[in-house]
């Protein structure tokens, strides 16, 4: 069995941070989310891999490299446009020959992996096994209608009216019939090979499409707020440590892992949090679901629940929630200007100042 991990999205919805960095290599917990892609696909006893990319590909190539790191076989397979998941597959065709194998999208995370997928569909080999889960806004992605039991009955991509709520996790498994369905189906409104009208066209043959609801945690990490979610989860199931160095006057709570090279000066850590290589915290708070990557400086400053990436500077800020803050960024405090108001009043006017 092998697996094609699709990474030659544009990301548009991550910009402006997709503008310098492909969607696939921004790191959650300091760590970029194809890693996990790749670790949880070698976690299953897959090794060979064959990786889709578009513009982006040479910096996947340098973070990937020949999948070694992961005990891996890497190939990649140029795609010349972001062309739809089913064009993903058609261009694949002979590196993937007539094996099985997993579709993965590599910005797409899953609580437990899918090893016990994998192992399932070995087992029962249907001709395709997708994966459901509900979601609030179905209309954001493939959306399948099942009927009772769980047989999925049609499916759409992104629906302006969707027939249910069960959304089309971006973990696909297929048997080599797949082939014939993405060389049957058109392009469709959007200009894309849609892998909902590749599946919906084996439901209308005599193929067997089976479903599995899962009840875990999975997100498509393709915004901002999905990005600081998946983060959160993967810090809470981080181990602490302390490679780095924390002075008498600072106090580290709960699970907070300090790399090697960091320090912390007269400040107060509260976990789950992680601190990069050579990064500076001064006279700083760093709340939970924080994770500040390499070479940063936090100084006189306090952040919570939220993303920096390295080399990046918050120096005498007030509290920062919420926030993904990309490379080589600086965050200070605007100047102070005197307050002013200017004024236009007619006849017979009347103003009060507070």
């Amino acid at each position: 069995m092998k697996a094609l991990v699709l990474s030659g999205g544009s990301g548009t919805r991550l910009r402006p941070f997709t503008h310098t960095t492909p969607k696939q290599l921004v790191p959650v917990a300091n760590k970029p989310v194809l890693y996990y892609v790749l670790e949880d696909i070698a976690r299953a006893g897959i090794t060979d891999v064959g990786i889709v990319v578009g513009e982006t590909a040479d910096e996947i190539r340098k973070a990937v490299g020949n999948g070694e790191r992961f005990g891996l076989r890497v190939t990649y397979l140029p795609q010349e446009a972001p062309l739809g998941l089913a064009h993903a597959v058609l261009i694949a065709r002979d590196y993937l020959g007539d094996d099985d194998f997993v579709m993965y999208l590599g910005d797409n995370f899953v609580a437990g992996g899918i090893a016990g997928l994998v192992e399932r569909f070995r087992h029962e080999r249907p001709d395709v096994q997708i994966m459901l889960t509900r979601v609030s806004d179905p209309s954001c992605f493939g959306v399948a209608e099942t009927a009772p039991g769980g047989r999925v009955i049609s499916l759409q991509e992104k629906p302006a009216f969707p027939r249910s709520d069960m959304a089309v996790v971006g973990i696909y498994f297929f048997t080599p019939v797949v082939h014939k369905a993405v060389r049957a189906i058109s392009p469709s409104a959007r200009g894309e090979l849609e892998i909902t009208d590749a599946l919906q066209w084996l439901l209308d043959g005599p193929y067997d499409v089976r479903s599995t609801t899962i009840a875990g945690y999975w997100k498509d990490t393709g915004n901002p707020a999905d990005m600081l979610e998946m983060n959160r989860l993967v810090l809470d199931g981080m181990e602490q440590g302390t490679e780095g160095e924390a002075d008498a006057s600072s106090e580290l709570v709960g699970r907070v892992r300090i790399e090697a090279g960091a320090r912390i000066l007269n400040s107060r850590i509260v976990g789950p949090a992680v601190i990069g290589p050579g990064t500076l915290v001064e006279n700083s708070y760093v709340g939970p679901y924080t994770s500040i990557a390499e070479n940063c400086r936090i100084v006189d400053s306090e952040i919570e629940f939220s993303i920096v990436l390295g080399d990046s500077r918050l120096t005498g800020t007030g509290r920062v929630q919420r926030s993904l803050i990309g490379r080589n960024v600086t965050v200070t405090p605007a100047p102070r200007v005197p307050a002013c108001v200017r004024l236009i009043l007619g006849d017979d006017s009347r103003v009060e100042f507070t």
